[in-house]
C-alpha cells in the first residue's frame, strides 16, 4: 500500500512517501474486530503463511502456525503481515528510489526503529478500517513489535502475544520497563 503522507520517524528524519507491503490471510469480518497482526522477526517478511507455488522454499515463515485449523486460525482470524520499513522483502528502505534525490537510498536511508515500524503498521490498519487487533504477535523482533504496540497503542490491541523476545532491547521497551513502577529486573531473571 502506498502512503503519500511523510512518515515523521524517531530520529527526527522522514520518509516523504513509502509503501508497506502485506499479505492477508482469512476474512475481515462485518464489525472488524477478528484482525490479528503477525509481526515478523529480523530476518523475515509479510509473508506468514501458505505458498508461492510448489516450491517448498516459497513458504511462509509461519506457516506451521496460521491457517484452516490451526493455532492461529484463518477460519477465524483474519491475520495481516505486514513487511516492514527498510527491509530487503518489498516495503520501501534503501534500494528504492528517494524522491528528494531521484536515486536509490542506499545509505541514505534513515535510520528506522521498532517504534517506526509499529507507527506505520497503525497507518496501514487505519487505511484497512480496522481500529482494533484482536492480537498483535511476532516472535524475537515481532515480539518487540508486539510489546511496543501495547505501550504506544494499548487501546488498538486486546491482545498483546510476544514470543521469544525481551522487553531490554528496543528503545520503547527499555522506556517501558523503567516507567513501570514494579519493574524490577531481579523478578524478572528469577
Amino acid at each position: 500500500m502506498f502512503f503519500q503522507q511523510p512518515l515523521k520517524l524517531q530520529s527526527g528524519a522522514e520518509i516523504a512517501e513509502y509503501t508497506l507491503v502485506y499479505e492477508t490471510y482469512g476474512t475481515l469480518n462485518a464489525d472488524r474486530s477478528n484482525a490479528v497482526l503477525v509481526c515478523h522477526a529480523l530476518n523475515a517478511s509479510h509473508h506468514v503463511a501458505g505458498r508461492y507455488s510448489e516450491d517448498a522454499g516459497t513458504t511462509g515463515w509461519w506457516d506451521n502456525m496460521v491457517g484452516p485449523g490451526k493455532p492461529v486460525d484463518t477460519d477465524r482470524f483474519f491475520v495481516i503481515g505486514i513487511n516492514n520499513l527498510g527491509s530487503c522483502f518489498g516495503s520501501t528502505g534503501p534500494m528504492h528510489i528517494d524522491p528528494s534525490r531521484g536515486k536509490p537510498y542506499g545509505a541514505h536511508f534513515p535510520v528506522v526503529t521498532v517504534e517506526d515500524w509499529v507507527h506505520s503498521q497503525a497507518l496501514l490498519a487505519d487505511a484497512l478500517g480496522i481500529e482494533q487487533f484482536a492480537a498483535v504477535m511476532g516472535g524475537s523482533l515481532g515480539g518487540m513489535q508486539a510489546l511496543t504496540w501495547s505501550m504506544l497503542y494499548p487501546h488498538r490491541l486486546r491482545h498483546c502475544v510476544p514470543f521469544t523476545s525481551n522487553i531490554a532491547t528496543s528503545s520503547s521497551s527499555r522506556w517501558m520497563a523503567w516507567a513501570a513502577p514494579a519493574f524490577s529486573v531481579s523478578k524478572t531473571t528469577r
